[in-house]
């Protein structure tokens, strides 16, 4: 899969993690369970955009022989 199809899945991941905080400021019986969930979804996000950058190769990635 292209990086850059990798980085619009996080993009939107991101985005969900911003609609799921926004859900828990108006449902406080939910809020703590909606913002655990949005952490996660968030941290996928950002774990999706560190493979993006460590994969070798690729023209946004580090290139290991370059090292």
């Amino acid at each position: 899969m292209p990086a850059q199809q990798i980085l619009q899945e996080a993009s939107r991941l991101y985005k969900v993690s911003e609609s799921l905080d926004m859900l828990a400021e108006q449902d406080v019986h939910l809020a703590d369970a909606l913002t655990v969930l949005s952490g996660t979804v968030r941290n996928s996000a950002t774990l999706l955009e560190v493979l993006v950058t460590l994969r070798p190769g690729t023209e946004q990635g580090l290139d290991s022989r370059s090292n």
